[in-house]
């Protein structure tokens, strides 16, 4: 996905960003991170980046 992502950008596309979910999350602490997210980020925090789940604290 990250080779990908910088061949998407450098062709001067955007994507709103790309999270990537960690399968050792409960769905309640997966959820609780998106949560987070939603609630607490930026507009275009989070363009053109791949994130993984959980966030660092």
């Amino acid at each position: 996905m990250p080779v990908h992502l910088a061949d998407h950008i450098a062709a001067g596309r955007h994507v709103p960003g790309i999270l990537i979910l960690n399968a050792n999350l409960s769905i309640g602490q997966t959820i609780d991170e998106l949560t987070l997210i939603v609630e607490a980020a930026f507009d275009e925090e989070y363009q053109d980046q791949i994130v993984h789940l959980p966030l660092p604290q």
